[in-house]
């Protein structure tokens, strides 16, 4: 029985080739043109490109694909022969991709394919059993936190929190962010968070480089920032008020009216 379908070049088991192909099958290039035919769209079976030796009295012959979307494959149909019999019989034709073929990416689950800014309102995330970045409650994950981990970690009774790994990524995105010291509102700036006055430290080793800002006329407001970064909002930087000037009284200017006889109401 022949098998006809699509196969991706990592699913075709590897066979044994001959050295030389057999006679038989190498000239059957008709009737594997004519399988081939059969499951291709009228008109896309282009020139034969060749014969393979794939095991004793077993070849492919290989056909050029001409269907549009399908750029680099070719159809590879496999004949074989039976012992002392003078016909060669089709096997398989499958479509596979060649070099320089146009193929789809490879598939990642849904969970790995959400980026930042994916999720909606109503949307919810898998649960991640093996998260990289969390780790147990109860858990030291560093000498640093050890007291603050006890006091708050277990006692809001959360099963998991940060591991090392998930701080220290947090870390590098914020601080690699628009919130960080490389930030343009940050060079500008006149003063570090640090000294302002509405910088809010985080709890823990995370303290000692970020905090939250809690100026509302900072564009940071509510925001995570880095101690080195800044903005025109500092509490302690000052400039001096620009008065403004005060303007004349309006003057009517009476030479350019022209007058408008206006008709009486009915």
């Amino acid at each position: 029985m022949r098998e006809n379908r699509l196969v991706p070049p990592t699913t075709r088991a590897p066979r044994t080739r001959a050295a030389e192909p057999d006679a038989v099958c190498a000239a059957a290039v008709d009737l594997a043109r004519a399988a081939a035919e059969e499951d291709a769209e009228p008109g896309t079976v282009g020139e034969h490109l060749g014969v393979t030796a794939e095991g004793e009295r077993l070849v492919t012959h290989s056909f050029a694909s001409l269907a549009k979307g399908y750029r680099g494959w070719h159809w590879a149909v496999t004949v074989a022969r039976a012992p002392r019999a003078r016909v060669a019989t089709v096997c398989e034709a499958v479509l596979l991709p060649g070099d320089g073929a146009v193929l789809a990416p490879a598939w990642l689950p849904w969970q790995e394919r959400i980026a930042p800014g994916d999720l909606g309102p109503a949307d919810v995330l898998p649960y991640r059993d093996e998260d990289p970045f969390l780790a147990p409650a109860f858990t030291v994950t560093d000498a640093d936190d050890e007291d603050q981990q006890q006091v708050w970690e277990l006692g809001l009774g959360r099963l998991r929190v940060l591991s090392l790994e998930g701080r220290t990524a947090a870390s590098e995105r914020w601080y690699l962010g628009d919130r960080g010291p490389t930030a343009e509102e940050a060079v500008h700036a006149a003063a570090p968070c640090s000294s302002c006055g509405y910088f809010l430290q985080l709890a823990g080793g995370l303290r000692r480089a970020f905090g939250v800002c809690g100026n509302e006329w900072s564009p940071s407001d509510g925001r995570v920032v880095s101690v080195d970064h800044g903005c025109g909002a500092h509490s302690e930087t000052d400039v001096e008020a620009v008065q403004q000037a005060r303007l004349p009284e309006p003057i009517l200017d009476e030479t350019g009216a022209e007058a408008v006889t206006l008709s009486p109401r009915e």
